[in-house]
């Protein structure tokens, strides 16, 4: 089997001792190709071509930006045509995801262990055994997201952390609760909701304050709590959405409590739910914040949502 290993150098919880150790281990099961991203989007190109090459296999070393990009590479690639009538995941490389990053959502929502020795035990007895998973992705106009997609409150948050490491800061659930704490109070226009959300043949709702969307549970973690706004979300099923009407103290204190205490189905006036949707659009009076995969995109107004399913091949 040919497989390509792509390398975030920045991973935050490996070092080049430990990438030499996992480029042994996955060379005694694959005929192996290793290449380093140089800059943000690099991990994009590096799958397409691989999948255009005739590749079988994809494994990432990194955080959940990584894979995003490695995940969009593989989506948007032209393959060998294949007479496989399963459809395109069938004709896609499969994906390996080796837990490099500081949360790595996606790796975990797979059920693989958190540190990257153990994922890649996980991973080599599943390339032995030839245990492979087919999954649904999101897609947020023309670029693919695993497991999370967000326009507002959670999208600026990560804003402000991603400036916070560039000055230097370390990536801590500390240094998220303590942005998203600075940002409701002085950052957010709390009072004037902006979002609107449209679906086909279905009132919009409008007046949302912040929007989440899910492809899969949980929504992110903080340490070893998962935090778990749409519990019913699943790779086999569409997106899940949650969003808060209003942001007003007593209301987002108590929705966030609930999250943090693991409460499922967090509910209440200000909080709106939708399961297994197909499409929907997200439209905003003034430009939003937007995420997905955890990585900041910068401003948008207006955002198509749907779900692919039967996406992508993974090894689970």
């Amino acid at each position: 089997m040919r497989a390509l290993l792509v390398v975030n150098p920045k991973a935050t919880t490996t070092s080049e001792r430990s990438r030499d150790v996992l480029v042994r281990a996955l060379r005694s099961e694959v005929d192996l190709t290793v290449e380093y991203t140089r800059r943000r989007g690099h991990a994009v190109s590096l799958a397409r071509q691989a999948a255009e090459a005739g590749v079988e296999l994809v494994v990432t070393l990194g955080g959940d930006g990584t894979v995003n990009e490695a995940v969009n590479g593989l989506m948007t690639a032209t393959p060998p045509t294949v007479d496989l009538p399963r459809g395109p995941a069938e004709r896609l490389p499969a994906l390996a995801v080796v837990p490099g990053g500081s949360t790595n959502v996606f790796a975990r929502a797979l059920g693989l262990p958190r540190e990257w020795p153990d994922g890649t035990s996980m991973i080599l007895e599943g390339l032995r055994l030839g245990r492979f998973r087919t999954i649904g992705l999101g897609r947020a106009d023309d670029r693919y997201f695993t497991f999370c997609a967000g326009l507002g409150l959670d999208a600026a948050v990560i804003r402000e952390v991603e400036r916070a490491r560039l000055r230097g800061r370390v990536s801590t659930p500390g240094l998220y609760l303590r942005s998203a704490v600075s940002h409701y109070f002085v950052g957010a226009d709390r009072r004037h909701p902006a979002i609107r959300l449209e679906r086909p043949g279905e009132p919009a709702e409008a007046e949302l304050a912040t929007v989440i969307i899910q492809n899969t549970a949980p929504w992110t973690y903080l340490g070893k709590r998962a935090v778990n706004p749409n519990p019913e979300a699943s790779f086999d099923l569409g997106l899940d959405v949650m969003g808060l009407r209003q942001l007003h103290v007593p209301s987002t204190t108590r929705t966030v409590t609930q999250l943090l205490s693991g409460s499922p189905n967090p509910r209440g006036r200000q909080v709106l739910r939708l399961h297994d949707q197909t499409e929907f659009t997200v439209v905003a009076s003034r430009p939003q914040a937007f995420q997905l995969d955890g990585d900041y995109l910068g401003e948008r107004q207006k955002v198509r949502f749907a779900s692919v399913p039967h996406a992508l091949r993974v090894i689970c």
